[in-house]
């Protein structure tokens, strides 16, 4: 972009007098911006990482722990060209989301060493013992992990794309972490000398060993006897986790929250779109597009700020003379949050143009060029043989939609044409060998004009056509009295041959199946409420139109289509996915009972998520959904390893079943605060960022974010509870069958 740039400075220097260029629209800019936004973020995030290791380990382990994160994104970058993914913003929030949960399997295996060395080992031998013990659970987590991306890779259409390269990135990063965390680690670790730190690091050291057994204390003494009492009382603790997840479900399903395809990004320009009805002079047109200039101009002087407005930038005549485009260009954001937003802008510039007269369909926008800025959030599509039936009942349900609180810029979607006359033989033209084709050709020629004679004429060609005087060519009663020549060689009267009759040149015919469309849309104002507004349609409006119009038919599409297409692939991927995790955890554990136990946290998971979009007032949307999904692999990861170990401490060290679970959740507590904490860290800078260029993509990090601090909860409190009462089922069935074997 520099380099145009730089050329179209020298280009200027030649151009004539009074011809000028200007650049109006960059999209470089905007490419930086973003860039920026996330390297900044990351940066954010990776301190933020950096920091809770320090805190809960010590400094020399937390480094080499931290490391893991550029280790796996370097390693990332060899692979990348070969999966043919750039270094775009979606695969750097790829990164982003990659960036708290790489760190994680390195948490698990340096925690563990770092349990092993206070222990009394050394370095060595707490390296490799701590790093043998996890292979297994850390392993499993990382596939675990994958197979959760995974079905985001198979989402259909343009949202599957633009979110396509996530999986990609996010998946290599997950595999080059796994060698790190398993060999170069422990490698790390156990080549350190041993030596005590002094002056600042010395003291560094001291307080964090301070909070380590301050910690380490607080989880025996208060985190310990808690988690016995909710075991105790274990059944108790399971039914009240159960209400809530029903309850935050419900609420969630009911539609209370809303749902919309993507999150509504403000634009850099205001856009409004007027077209007339088809034949309009495009002096009328003209006018119109002159009237939105004018307030567009009036508003930003309103304002006190006029240069508000960059530039205003005229279309007119693209899809015929009778529409007209206006964008108003605004200042950059920095400006408009002191003066006036786009939105606000573009309100002004709606209420300030009003109701023209002879308009077919006007529309305002303020986010047109974003993700979800293609097509409109409320699309009915009506279906019909008869094109009368269409353009009644489209009428009727576009005045139905006006009704509605919030809805606007209603498009009844039909488009009339040009009116032209048809005419159609009568018995007695045919009797008279005439065609309909012969007779078109006649009224054209009389009318029109026919070819003659050309003429060269120096290096021009004169074309000379014959046609009626201009006097006879003005009215309708012409045709009706134009002399028709038959085959044979007589004349006739065009009325005597033929029916008029008045008709439309339909600019455009849609169909589908065969059968006649015609698309109703509307803008709503907050879009998540378009889906309040169709579930209306569909339960009253629409079957009342259907039986005032026999044969009509109806579908939504849009934004609609676009999220039944995605939803729909979701569904069938993310079953899939769960599938497979349950069939991978059911390896390391030998059991077909305990992945049920680990796969708890994943509706629990699913509940943080949604109260972490009601906490910061975000809409579900497709992006939350793919957090979502992902979130599925990520949240068992706690629980893998934990059941992994009560396993351990019952099968070797002979524990009972609630002291081994007891046991497992006071010895990876430390870990499993600490990952949670690190992957919501790195994804806090981007949750709470308030630029509208990260908007679309923060509810995929709320998603993943706020639902692994939920499933922290449910793998610390609740998994104990459940793995109990799974054994307890077990030895009923188990005793219920040697009582039925003993019985004679």
């Amino acid at each position: 972009a520099n380099a145009v740039k730089e050329e179209l400075e020298a280009f200027e220097s030649h151009l004539p007098p009074g011809i000028q260029t200007a650049i109006i629209n960059d999209r470089s800019e905007t490419y930086r911006q973003r860039a920026t936004l996330l390297v900044k973020n990351g940066l954010l995030g990776l301190i933020l990482v950096l920091l809770l290791l320090g805190i809960f380990l010590e400094a020399r382990l937390a480094f080499w722990v931290m490391m893991g994160i550029p280790i796996s994104f370097l390693g990332s970058f060899l692979f990348l060209p070969y999966a043919d993914v750039t270094i775009n913003m979606m695969s750097l929030f790829a990164f982003i989301v990659a960036l708290g949960i790489v760190v994680d399997d390195a948490i698990v295996v340096g925690e563990n060493i770092y349990h092993y060395r206070q222990e009394g080992m050394s370095l060595m031998q707490a390296a490799i013992h701590g790093a043998r013990e996890v292979t297994i659970p850390v392993t499993f987590s990382i596939l675990t992990n994958i197979v959760a991306f995974m079905p985001i890779y198979f989402i259909p259409g343009t949202v599957g794309k633009t979110f396509q390269m996530i999986p990609v990135v996010v998946c290599i990063a997950f595999a080059v972490s796994l060698v790190e965390s398993l060999l170069i680690l422990p490698a790390h670790l156990g080549h350190q000398k041993e030596r005590r730190p002094r002056g600042v690091r010395g003291w560094l050291h001291r307080r964090q060993q301070g909070f380590s057994h301050a910690f380490a204390r607080w989880v025996r003494e208060r985190y310990g006897p808690f988690l016995s009492l909710t075991m105790r009382h274990r059944y108790i603790t399971l039914a009240s986790s159960l209400a809530v997840l029903a309850l935050t479900l419900s609420y969630a399903l009911s539609g209370r929250m809303g749902f919309q395809l993507f999150p509504i990004v403000e634009s850099d320009y205001a856009d409004g779109q007027v077209m007339l009805p088809y034949g309009a002079p495009v002096e009328r047109t003209d006018a119109i597009v002159q009237l939105m200039e004018q307030r567009a101009r009036e508003i930003a002087e309103e304002t006190g700020h006029p240069y508000l407005l960059k530039a205003l930038i005229t279309d007119i005549g693209i899809g015929g003379g009778h529409t007209g485009r206006v964008r108003a260009e605004l200042a950059e954001p920095k400006i408009r949050n002191a003066i006036m937003s786009t939105d606000a802008f573009t309100r002004r510039w709606r209420e300030a143009v009003g109701e023209v007269p002879g308009v077919e369909f006007m529309r305002f926008a303020s986010d047109t060029g974003g993700p979800g800025g293609r097509g409109r959030p409320i699309t009915v599509e009506l279906t019909h043989r008869e094109m009368d039936v269409l353009e009644e009942s489209s009428d009727a349900l576009a005045a139905t939609l006006a009704t509605y609180p919030g809805v606007e810029d209603v498009d009844d979607g039909f488009r009339p044409g040009k009116q032209q006359l048809n005419f159609t033989i009568k018995p007695e033209g045919r009797s008279l060998g005439l065609t309909a084709r012969e007779v078109a050709r006649q009224v054209r020629h009389a009318f029109y004009g026919a070819e003659v004679l050309r003429q060269q004429r120096g290096r021009n060609e004169l074309k000379i056509m014959v046609r009626l005087p201009q006097q006879d060519r003005r009215t309708e009663q012409t045709i009706n009295d134009l002399l028709v020549r038959t085959p044979g060689g007589a004349y006739v009267p065009f009325r005597e041959i033929a029916e008029l009759s008045r008709g439309r040149a339909y600019t455009t015919i849609d169909r589908r199946n065969g059968r006649r469309i015609v698309q109703v849309s509307a803008d709503i104002t907050p879009r998540s409420r378009a889906g309040e507004v169709l579930a209306d349609l569909r339960t009253t409006v629409m079957p009342q139109l259907m039986r005032q119009y026999s044969g009509l038919a109806y579908s939504f599409e849009g934004h609609q289509a676009d999220i039944r297409e995605s939803m729909g692939s979701l569904r069938v991927t993310f079953a899939l996915a769960l599938l497979a995790i349950y069939a991978m955890l059911a390896i390391p554990f030998r059991s077909y009972t305990q992945p049920f136990v680990v796969m708890l946290s994943v509706p629990f998971g699913i509940v943080g998520a949604f109260l972490g979009h009601l906490i910061m007032s975000y809409d579900l949307c497709i992006p939350s959904m793919f957090g979502i999904v992902a979130l599925s692999g990520i949240v068992v990861n706690d629980s893998l390893v934990l059941i992994d170990f009560a396993n351990r401490r019952e099968r070797q060290d002979g524990f009972s079943c609630r002291d081994a679970i007891h046991a497992a959740a006071i010895q990876r507590f430390r870990p499993v605060i600490l990952t949670s904490l690190t992957t919501f860290g790195g994804l806090a800078p981007m949750i709470f960022e308030t630029s509208r260029q990260a908007k679309f993509l923060i509810p995929m990090a709320l998603s993943l974010g706020f639902g692994i601090l939920f499933a922290t909860v449910i793998t610390l409190i609740i998994v104990p509870s459940v793995y109990l009462t799974v054994e307890d089922v077990r030895r009923k069935v188990m005793f219920r069958g040697s009582d039925a074997v003993s019985l004679p």
